[in-house]
């Protein structure tokens, strides 16, 4: 039974990795994030969309059994904390530092608007006596809108030449910081989701960061030495990677803090060294082989739609319309009293919308919040809103970028041309009166 049931999962990563890798490629060619194309992926080759077809003797083309979901399960796991690791080995602790009060107010509110606006869309959906678990469930939806991906943006202001200005380092700090509140506040909410206290939940919390910044402190001393007598070498990465699993276990298993924040930890605490890029590409290519496509999958295969309400859709684009205006709304109008002009705060807030895999990790870590009574959803499961989400704001976000810098652009070269006209009547006038 052992050995079959290897082989069966030998089989369904095959499946897996080929899948997600071809969709990953049709979305990019789309214009679209891969991790699109990988979600799209588990979808077809599951049992979600099949099932609903009433195929005789056919659900899917990988039907894995309870246990060897437990396996791919795992494999996801393991995905996402990789994903949150590199995540925290990007962060430029210089940029955090530099960022000043403009962008932790922008990102405060950027994560803080949209989690009010989606928290009450939900708790409106759904509607009757408000409960715990409901509030919970409403808080996990509201929460996926806290997160913002940066990668588009970052492209985008590449592309444009903005990279380096004024408001796209603020918008690359705010989304920065925007990752680390959203991920502090869902670690909150899933402690007393889980039954926890919130008094004590926070100090769990407080706690936490004091062990992992006091420790990181230290390993990342260790780090230093490590890598000036022995520079690019793999024993870097895998001491790296070891430090990642224990921060991940540790927060779990003794805060009660979600396994991802403590990967994420383990990664800032790692970022800025000599080998950081090293170590973050050691990372990449270990987790885009084989784990990272297993989570994006996962969320795919293991998505079940019969309890699907096609007043569910209506929702997921009232989700959708929330997370684009809580980001643009409540950026915008935090930058305004750090003197950017209405165009600048314009362009901060369109910056922040896009979504992506922090998006979907925080599905995956929240998952345990979705409300039912008995085995009746009874609340929102916020996968197909999520999924819509980041298609919808990784096409919106470059193109209101675009269109905010070509107004600006168009303005400059109006206030240019009339001040120079001005210029010119004021020699000719001169000129004249010689």
């Amino acid at each position: 039974m052992v050995e079959f049931e290897v082989i069966n999962i030998l089989y369904y990563c095959g499946i897996i990795l080929l899948s997600t890798k071809l969709m990953g490629m049709l979305t990019r060619k789309l214009g679209l994030p891969q991790v699109v194309g990988m979600i799209i992926a588990g979808l077809l080759i599951g049992p979600a969309i099949i099932s609903r077809f009433s195929i005789p003797g056919f659900s899917g083309i990988i039907s894995p059994s309870p246990e060897e979901m437990n396996v791919l399960k795992s494999f996801s796991q393991i995905g996402v904390v990789f994903i949150l690791f590199s995540s925290g080995l990007e962060t430029d602790l210089g940029e955090l530092k530099k960022s000043g009060a403009a962008a932790t107010v922008t990102a405060l509110a950027g994560v803080l608007v949209p989690v009010a606006l989606g928290t009450g869309a939900a708790l409106l959906f759904m509607g009757g006596e408000m409960t715990k678990a409901k509030l919970m469930n409403a808080l996990f939806v509201g929460m996926i809108l806290s997160a913002t991906s940066v990668g588009i943006t970052v492209e985008t202001l590449k592309e444009l030449g903005k990279l380096n200005t004024r408001v796209g380092t603020t918008v690359l700090s705010a989304a920065i910081i925007d990752d680390v509140i959203g991920i502090i506040l869902l670690s909150i909410v899933t402690g007393i989701g889980g039954g926890g206290d919130i008094l004590m939940t926070m100090l769990k919390a407080a706690g936490f960061f004091v062990f992992t910044i006091g420790l990181g402190i230290i390993l990342r001393i260790i780090f230093k030495n490590l890598e000036e007598k022995y520079p690019h070498k793999r024993r870097t990465g895998i001491f790296a990677l070891a430090m990642c699993l224990f921060y991940a276990f540790f927060a779990e298993k003794l805060f009660g803090i979600a396994a991802i924040t403590g990967a994420y930890m383990a990664g800032l605490m790692l970022s800025g060294l000599s080998d950081t890029q090293f170590v973050d590409r050691k990372v990449v290519i270990s987790g885009y082989m084989i784990f990272t496509p297993m989570f994006f999958a996962f969320i795919g295969i293991s998505a079940d739609f019969s309890h699907f309400r096609s007043s569910e859709l209506v929702f997921a684009l009232v989700f959708v319309l929330l997370g684009i205006i809580g980001k643009i709304a409540g950026c915008s109008l935090a930058a305004k009293p750090f003197r950017y002009s209405n165009k600048e705060a314009l362009t901060i807030g369109c910056g922040m919308i896009a979504r992506g895999e922090v998006a979907l990790a925080v599905y995956a870590t929240g998952q345990g919040l979705i409300y039912y009574e008995g085995n009746t959803l009874a609340g929102i499961d916020p996968l197909v809103p999520t999924i819509l989400l980041i298609v919808v704001s990784s096409i919106l976000c470059p193109v209101f970028l675009k269109l905010v810098f070509k107004n600006q652009k168009t303005e400059e070269t109006t206030t240019h041309n009339r001040t120079s006209t001005i210029h010119n009547e004021a020699i000719e006038q001169t000129t004249g009166e010689k």
